[in-house]
C-alpha cells in the first residue's frame, strides 16, 4: 500500500468526520453523514493497520474514530457492575498474569541492592564518594529518620502517593522502550543499597529496617510490579506470539494500564502508612505487622480473585465494546 496516496485520498473524509464530531448540534442529514463517515474511517483504520502500519497515523485516526463513536452512541455512564468487574476481575487478573514477572524483578532488585550495599560497606572509596564524613553522619543520625516527619502527615501522604504513582505510571508507559523501566528499577535498587550501607556503617541498620518495613514492603512491591509490567510490554514487542505485533501490543498495553490504575490504589495505602504509621510512636513490632498485613492483602487480592478471573477468561484488557473493533486474524 502507498500510504501517502491512501492518506491523500481519504484525508478529506477524516477531516469532515472530525468537524461533524466537534459540532454541538447536527441536522438529520449531518447525523447520517457522521455515521457513514465513521464506518468508512473504521474500515480505513483496519486497512492501514494491516497494510502499512504507521503508529502516528493510527493513533490520530483511532482518536478521531473513538470521538465519533462516542458522539454516535452517546456517553456511557459508569455502572456499579462495571466498577465491581474492574476491581474484582480486571485488576486482579492483570496482576495475576504478572506474578512471575513480578517475582523475577523482586529477586533481581534485592540482589542488586545487596550487592551495592555490601560493595559500598567494603570499599572506603565507594563510601567516601557518597559524601564527606560529616554529611554521612548527618544523613544516618538525623536526615534518614527526619524525612518521615518533616511535613504534616496529610501533606506527606499526598506527596508520597503522587510521587510513587507517577513512578509506577512511567515504568508501565515507558515499557515500550525497554530501557526506561530497567533503568528506574536499577536506580531504585541502587539507592536502597546505598541507604542501607550508610546506616549499617553507623550501626543503625536496625533503625533502617524499622523505618522502611511498615510502608516499604508494599511500596517496593508496587514498584516491582510496575517495573515488571513495563518489561513485559517490551517483551511483547519482541515476542508477540501468535498475534500480530500491533494487536498483541495493543491488548497487553490496555491490560497493563489496568495494572497501573490498580497500583495507584495500593500506593495510596502506602502513602497513608508512610505518613501516619512509620513516624508514629507505635512499637516497632506493631508497625512491622501493619506493613506485613498490607503486603499480605495485596498478594491475596492478586492470587485469589486473580486466579479465578484468569480461569474465567479475563486478562485485564477492555471489553470488546470499549476496546473498539479488532480485526480477526487467521493463523
Amino acid at each position: 500500500m502507498d500510504i501517502d496516496a491512501y492518506v491523500a485520498a481519504h484525508r478529506d473524509q477524516w477531516d469532515r468526520l472530525g468537524q461533524l464530531t466537534a459540532r454541538r448540534r447536527l441536522t438529520g442529514a449531518e447525523a447520517d453523514e457522521l455515521v457513514t463517515l465513521y464506518r468508512a474511517a473504521a474500515g480505513h483504520f483496519s486497512r492501514i493497520r494491516t497494510g502499512a502500519p504507521d503508529p502516528v497515523l493510527l493513533a490520530q485516526l483511532s482518536t478521531r474514530i473513538a470521538s465519533a463513536r462516542g458522539r454516535i452512541t452517546g456517553a456511557r455512564e459508569a455502572r456499579a457492575s462495571d466498577v465491581r468487574r474492574f476491581w474484582l476481575q480486571s485488576v486482579p487478573a492483570a496482576l495475576y498474569r504478572l506474578r512471575w514477572w513480578t517475582l523475577a524483578v523482586t529477586v533481581v532488585e534485592i540482589a542488586i541492592a545487596l550487592i551495592v550495599g555490601v560493595w559500598i560497606l567494603r570499599s572506603p572509596e565507594a563510601m567516601s564518594a557518597l559524601g564527606t564524613q560529616s554529611q554521612l553522619d548527618t544523613y544516618a543520625e538525623e536526615s534518614f529518620e527526619a524525612y518521615y516527619s518533616q511535613y504534616s502527615a496529610r501533606d506527606f501522604a499526598g506527596f508520597v502517593w503522587t510521587n510513587n504513582a507517577r513512578l509506577a505510571a512511567v515504568c508501565v508507559a515507558g515499557g515500550i522502550t525497554g530501557v526506561l523501566p530497567a533503568y528506574l528499577l536499577y536506580v531504585n535498587a541502587a539507592n536502597l543499597g546505598r541507604a542501607g550501607a550508610i546506616m549499617a556503617d553507623h550501626d543503625l541498620l536496625g533503625q533502617f529496617f524499622a523505618l522502611i518495613t511498615p510502608h516499604g514492603l508494599l511500596e517496593l512491591t508496587c514498584v516491582f510490579v510496575a517495573g515488571a509490567a513495563g518489561l513485559k510490554l517490551f517483551w511483547t514487542i519482541l515476542v508477540p506470539g501468535p498475534r500480530s505485533r500491533g494487536v498483541a501490543l495493543a491488548a497487553e498495553g490496555r491490560s497493563l494500564i489496568t495494572v497501573a490504575v490498580g497500583l495507584t490504589a495500593a500506593l495510596a495505602v502506602c502513602g497513608f502508612i508512610e505518613a501516619f504509621v512509620t513516624p508514629s510512636a507505635l512499637p516497632w513490632p506493631l508497625k512491622a505487622l501493619i506493613g506485613l498485613l498490607a503486603l499480605a492483602v495485596f498478594w491475596a487480592y492478586t492470587l485469589l480473585p486473580g486466579r479465578r478471573a484468569v480461569l474465567a477468561g479475563h486478562t485485564g484488557d477492555l471489553d470488546t465494546e470499549d476496546a473498539g473493533a479488532i480485526q480477526e486474524e487467521v493463523g
